[in-house]
């Protein structure tokens, strides 16, 4: 049996793997070179050589930065930015500025990071406006398609077709030299979405939609009635504690009052070594008048509310804010049974988890305990403050069961956190390098990513979390089989009749039929693993017809991500699937249309901007 023979029948049965989808998807990858070597069709080093190409470090950066401005709370800003400025009101604007914003993003952080990031959004969006669900979340996931070819990376496909440019012609497309497509395909999406997609989309409702945590610390306030029981109070300059250290703050002339927290200027919690000064907050519990007159005495304000008419008050967000912010959050656990707690004696203000957290508030059965210690119960609920990095460290303690994650909440629920500003400078900072070809891609990907985790935005573990190793592993596992269909000359015999059958028909009709292999092949396998597959024909077949394989190449990259007709061609089709409450049919209708916009941008327009 040949080597082309052998080939052929690795690809054939990957195939018909793929659509059978028993197997695990990173199974089927493995087994590919796995079957090259036992074959003798490729060496040992050519087998591995895919998992160290330069390519897939730059994938795996891009998952690090991604997450590293979800967890700086940059997503969560740009998801309430769309809240902002689409309005409840107009369907037409709510779906113009969802795809524009997911489209913008996407081509930052990928397709999987933008519409994992939004989804909850949209979803909030849904729901506020009386809008089913699915007739938002496919267009979200559509349009992050389209914006995943604004910019190189927006998508792996875009990446390793620069890569096949560059071992084909020695030069690569500029890091938005994709835009030339993208902002066809993104204009192209919004028309069809505005003149088609309230006829084509169904009016359904997924069973279970994600989390709405954009009023979670209101929610928790309210249950827990934090605002009748904790006081805020800020230190202004003529007060008298300024300079005090906070663990002498004497209250023995204000009976009933207990120092829950120390807040300096940004909100976050302070050690009660730590000198007070102007601006710092008293976060106290007890009666009101007690606390007014301690505000009275000591020259602090209230912020939020008063209890008295004779004291200042600094009207900004109270004690909500103060539990709430960039800085710290609250979180709610259950004592689960058996577990080490039950039995052990809490109250509300006493310090957890090494003095990072307070207790806030304990209940039984929906009420809260009578005050004073009390033992704990299997069933109680506990609610803890702490800085975020505390509530991350503490609550992974088997003793108790966090009702929401504080990970999940604060990346929704906190905009704009406290490393926004060092996530959005390194995101800057790479698409600088990568535009200006300052250095070559996994280079500035891997600067970027030991960015995020010099900065604290990600911890090294947490960083190893972000990357989606199914998609780093299916790239690197389906490389070889690209390097085994250029040696054995399966390729060549590809393009060689992919030629022949076009005849005479020219260039054009070479894009058209390296779209269809494309669009038919990414229906049901991996888009990334269909690249794969079809840039050693494409390159092969250009060279043929003697044409620049550069606008070949580029076809190939928009045929590609042209991934709408089925719920399986994407994991972000997939990911709408279920909020959206859609069945296997729905994707083809409005996919269809979506398929067309791509097939001209594709076949007509590639060509005009870079010709043969």
């Amino acid at each position: 049996m040949s080597d082309i023979t052998i080939v052929f029948l690795i690809i054939i049965g990957a195939v018909i793997l793929f659509i059978q989808n028993k197997l695990p998807v990173v199974i089927v990858a493995l087994a590919v070179p796995f079957a090259l070597y036992m074959t003798g069709v490729l060496s040992l080093q050519e087998v591995f050589s895919g998992f160290g190409d330069p390519t897939i470090i730059f994938i795996a950066t891009l998952f690090v930065v991604s997450a590293g401005l979800e967890a700086a709370g940059v997503t969560a800003w740009v998801g309430q930015k769309l809240i902002k400025w689409a309005g409840t009101e107009s369907r037409s604007r709510l779906l113009v500025f969802t795809i524009l914003i997911v489209a913008v993003l996407t081509a930052m952080i990928s397709v999987n990071g933008a519409v994992a990031a939004l989804l909850p959004v949209v979803v909030v969006m849904a729901i506020r406006t009386g809008t089913k669900t699915s007739q938002l979340l496919m267009p979200l996931a559509f349009g992050a398609h389209c914006g995943s070819m604004l910019a190189m990376s927006g998508t792996p496909i875009s990446v390793i077709t620069n890569d096949a440019l560059m071992d084909a012609t020695g030069e690569s497309f500029a890091f938005f030299e994709f835009a030339w497509v993208g902002i066809p395909l993104v204009i192209g999406g919004i028309l069809i979405m505005l003149l088609f997609g309230k006829k084509l989309l169904p009016e359904t409702q997924g069973p279970s939609l994600p989390a709405d945590f954009s009023r979670h610390a209101s929610t928790l306030s309210e249950q827990y009635r934090l605002e009748g029981q904790f006081f805020r109070l800020k230190l202004r300059e003529e007060s008298p504690l300024v300079g005090t250290a906070a663990r002498n703050l004497d209250l023995a002339g204000f009976p009933g009052l207990k120092v829950v927290r120390l807040k300096d200027a940004e909100g976050a919690p302070m050690a009660a070594e730590a000198p007070l000064l102007p601006g710092q907050s008293i976060i106290l519990s007890g009666p009101a008048e007690t606390v007014a007159a301690l505000a009275g005495a000591k020259g602090l304000a209230f912020i939020g509310a008063g209890a008295s008419e004779d004291v200042e008050i600094d009207d900004k967000p109270g004690i909500e804010e103060a539990f709430f912010n960039r800085a710290s959050g609250l979180a709610e656990v259950v004592v689960p049974p058996r577990s080490r707690l039950v039995g052990e004696m809490a109250f509300p203000g006493m310090t957890a988890g090494d003095g990072e957290l307070v207790v806030l508030a304990i209940h039984r059965g929906g009420e809260a305990l009578p005050p004073g210690a009390q033992k704990l119960a299997a069933g109680d609920t506990i609610l803890v403050q702490g800085s975020w990095a505390a509530l991350d460290r503490h609550l992974a303690d088997p003793a108790v069961l966090v009702v929401d994650s504080p990970e999940v909440v604060r990346k929704q629920a906190v905009p704009f956190g406290l490393g926004a500003k060092a996530a959005i400078i390194i995101l800057l900072a790479m698409v600088a390098m990568l535009a200006f070809d300052l250095v070559q891609p996994a280079i500035a990907g891997l600067i970027a990513a030991t960015a995020v985790i010099l900065t604290g935005l990600l911890k090294v573990e947490e960083s190893y979390r972000a990357i989606n190793w199914t998609t780093i592993i299916l790239v690197g596992a389906m490389m070889p089989l690209s390097t085994a269909m250029f040696q054995t000359g399966a390729a060549q015999m590809l393009a060689d009749n992919l030629v022949l059958v076009l005849g005479d028909a020219g260039p054009t009709a070479l894009l058209a039929g390296l779209f269809l292999i494309s669009a038919v092949l990414g229906q049901v396998i991996s888009n990334t693993a269909t690249a794969l597959i079809v840039i050693p024909i494409a390159v092969l077949a250009a060279r043929g017809l003697d044409v620049n394989v550069t606008p070949v190449l580029m076809s190939v990259n928009v045929a590609c991500a042209a991934a709408f007709l089925t719920p399986i061609a994407t994991p972000v089709n997939l990911m709408v699937m279920g909020p959206g409450g859609y069945k296997f049919t729905d994707y083809w209708k409005l996919g269809g249309l979506m398929m067309i916009l791509f097939f001209l941008v594709s076949v007509f327009w590639v060509p005009v901007v870079w010709p043969f």
